[in-house]
């Protein structure tokens, strides 16, 4: 797996018509925004919604945040509106809802760039009906411009007809597929959100086996949950010694000419090291550094986002 070009422990849904919530997203520690205008946004609020969004990203200010815009479905009066007006505001992806084939991807492909998308916006789908984690492979091969996926749990468990439990197994099968066809892919995958706010140990479980199974970051729902999802998804002090540590033991080994190298007992192999190489990388970015170290510059939105997060 290649190593971030950008930490996504949190991704936090903003609604698109709620101005001043748009505006204290720019003073939050989250490491993405999902600017909404669909499920957060009311029928007749839509058009405003997506006047606010743009004329917020355009606006700037949002920091080192990885935007999203999320449009309404194609099947919508608004969706092809929304990727025409999201095409161009410089924002870093459009997030398309409910995807269930290539076709969908490529359709929103040939909208934006028709809009005058320029070439480094991304694409990302949520994956949260039964046809979309089914054919999560084709999806994600549907474009060069994919970036990720996004699980949409809660539409999920509607048509699965599952339950919300403690050790989310209903999901397993879906996550894994989305997981799969993202690395397959090179794609970012982020995890569902958490729905209960009063209850900040479940979410913080939740985040642990959102972590475990191999998820870059938890879109979340409210600010209140932005901490849980940045400790669970950034590296610990204890996994960094120890990824510092493999490290410096393989380079020293193969100084020396030597093919086995061990780390507290335990073997350790290339794959190994380009694991802990990845995790020291993720560190690097999160504090603001590029992996070798330097001050990192603000990701390219096309606008001056300055602000530090």
């Amino acid at each position: 797996m290649p190593s971030p070009a950008r930490p996504r422990r949190s991704v936090l849904y903003m609604p698109g018509s709620n101005a001043r919530a748009l505006e204290k997203a720019k003073s939050l520690p989250a490491d993405a925004l999902i600017l909404d205008l669909e499920d957060a946004v009311a029928v007749d609020a839509k058009a405003v919604a997506r006047t606010q969004v743009v004329d917020a990203v355009k606006t700037g200010g949002f920091g080192r945040r990885e935007l999203l815009i999320r449009v309404n479905g194609l099947d919508t009066p608004w969706g092809e509106a929304d990727l025409a007006a999201a095409a161009t505001a410089g924002a870093h992806a459009v997030l398309l809802p409910k995807v269930e084939s290539a076709a969908t991807v490529q359709r929103a492909e040939a909208l934006l760039v028709a809009a005058g998308a320029p070439a480094d916006l991304a694409i990302w789908c949520m994956i949260e009906t039964p046809f979309g984690a089914l054919r999560t492979l084709e999806i994600a091969g549907a474009s060069t411009r994919l970036g990720g996926f996004v699980m949409g749990t809660s539409d999920l468990a509607k048509d699965l007809n599952c339950l919300h439990t403690p050790d989310r197994l209903p999901f397993v099968t879906a996550l894994g597929l989305s997981l799969l066809a993202a690395r397959a892919y090179g794609l970012v995958a982020l995890d569902g959100v958490y729905l209960d706010l009063e209850d900040p140990s479940g979410l913080e479980a939740a985040c642990r086996q959102g972590r475990e199974l191999g998820f870059d970051g938890k879109t979340l729902i409210h600010p209140k949950q932005i901490a849980a999802a940045n400790d669970a998804f950034g590296p610990s002090e204890v996994e960094l010694e120890r990824a510092r540590k493999i490290t410096a033991a393989f380079e020293e080994a193969a100084a020396e000419g030597k093919g086995v190298v061990l780390v507290d007992g335990k073997l350790v192999e290339n794959l190994h090291v380009v694991q802990a190489q990845r995790l020291i990388a993720l560190a690097d970015l999160i504090e603001g550094r590029d992996p070798a170290g330097n001050d990192a510059e603000p990701s390219p939105v096309r606008m001056e986002m300055q602000q530090e997060v």
